[in-house]
């Protein structure tokens, strides 16, 4: 029996606009991560945000960080999820860090999605604008955690706007030329993207009312670029 139920993990993460993107029970043949009693864990549930209900709190933590520190979404993930972990006797872990851990794989089992033509995981409701920043490992099972059905609004979208948006054709062939992209977005053209974020992402007509505002792309697609250009 848990300590904490499922609602109340969740109105934990809700005070940073954050929210619970699915939890599953661990299965004896899965490779589970470590819990906090260091034994393999029970069950999970995946931290994450739909639309960008985050980004005031982000950006208030932020103003106190001197020096700013490099990568501070991630820093701030941790900061954030950390202390909820804490309080709630749980181990959290997170996409960033090194070895990776399955994340799409606990999503597609967690929450029933499928990748995009672009790559990203795609939700039924909130489309291509959502995220996931952490985990949490509990050392017991939850009540309840079942798999949902798979939901996959690309498969009743014809006209696939989101392949056919790019300047530079980068998503093709179900695969993303990433330094044409980079060339693209770093060039004379590629203002709109930098300004107001991938035109391909923009183009998806599921989940718009989720879409996050021009100055949260314009974040992401700067720590994009500045990732891509040290590889």
């Amino acid at each position: 029996m848990m300590r904490f139920s499922p609602g109340d993990i969740k109105k934990s993460l809700s005070h940073h606009g954050l929210i619970s993107r699915g939890f599953l029970n661990f299965d004896a043949g899965d490779a589970a991560p470590v819990a906090v009693s260091g034994e393999p864990a029970k069950s999970l549930m995946l931290v994450g945000q739909a639309g960008a209900p985050n980004w005031p709190t982000f950006q208030a933590w932020l103003s106190t960080r001197h020096p700013k520190p490099d990568n501070p979404l991630d820093c701030w993930s941790k900061d954030v999820i950390g202390g909820v972990a804490a309080s709630l006797q749980a181990r959290a872990v997170y996409p960033s860090d090194k070895p990776w851990l399955p994340f799409q794989q606990w999503a597609v089992r967690a929450e029933g999605l499928k990748p995009s033509p672009l790559g990203i995981l795609i939700h039924p409701e909130y489309g291509l604008w959502h995220a996931y920043r952490g985990a949490l490992l509990f050392d017991q099972p939850f009540d309840h955690a079942e798999t949902p059905e798979p939901n996959h609004p690309c498969e009743n979208c014809l006209e696939k706007p989101c392949l056919a948006t790019c300047p530079v054709g980068a998503f093709q062939n179900g695969g993303f030329d990433g330094a044409a992209c980079v060339r693209h977005v770093i060039g004379e053209c590629g203002v709109a993207c930098r300004n107001d974020g991938c035109l391909a992402r923009n183009a998806c007509p599921v989940g718009v009312t989720y879409r996050y505002p021009a100055g949260v792309q314009a974040f992401h697609m700067a720590a994009f670029l500045a990732n891509n250009r040290q590889k």
